[in-house]
């Protein structure tokens, strides 16, 4: 059974190994600073996968003030960054952890809810599409109201 909870300072340490794999040029410890001050912030959010006690995926959101592409209202909560480890995947864990994001985001007043990724990311392209979000620009944006 897969648990989703939000992050506490104790459990930076294995949530920035996570990133690392999705942040691959991002320097570990500096990952460590800036999820702590997601965790310390009231506009950001760290959600956490653990299969019994193993991590497996984590998923970052914020609250984003300034234009989100494809959207109209503001804040609008943002998907940062969503990654579950590679021998847990397609099991619905990714979906389950943006489905917390969401969650947390309409909990913070927001109607829309968006997210991006690179113009090659095939498999991140057909991840957002799944969960119902929908194309907002070529640069790869994502809305969807919440």
């Amino acid at each position: 059974m897969i648990i989703i909870k939000q992050a506490a300072f104790e459990d930076v340490p294995a949530a920035a190994q996570l990133f690392h794999l999705l942040w691959q040029s991002s320097d570990p410890l500096e990952l460590q600073i800036e999820l702590k001050e997601y965790i310390a912030s009231t506009n950001k959010v760290i959600f956490l996968a653990f299969k019994g006690t193993t991590l497996v995926g984590v998923a970052e959101c914020g609250l984003r003030y300034d234009y989100v592409e494809g959207t109209s209202i503001s804040p609008t909560g943002y998907l940062e960054g969503i990654y579950v480890d590679e021998n847990y995947r397609k099991q619905g864990i990714a979906s389950n952890l943006c489905s917390a994001c969401e969650k947390w985001s309409r909990d913070n007043n927001c109607q829309e809810f968006a997210s991006d990724c690179e113009l090659d990311n095939e498999s991140s392209l057909a991840f957002h599409i799944s969960l119902g979000f929908k194309e907002a620009n070529r640069i790869i944006c994502f809305t969807k109201t919440i």
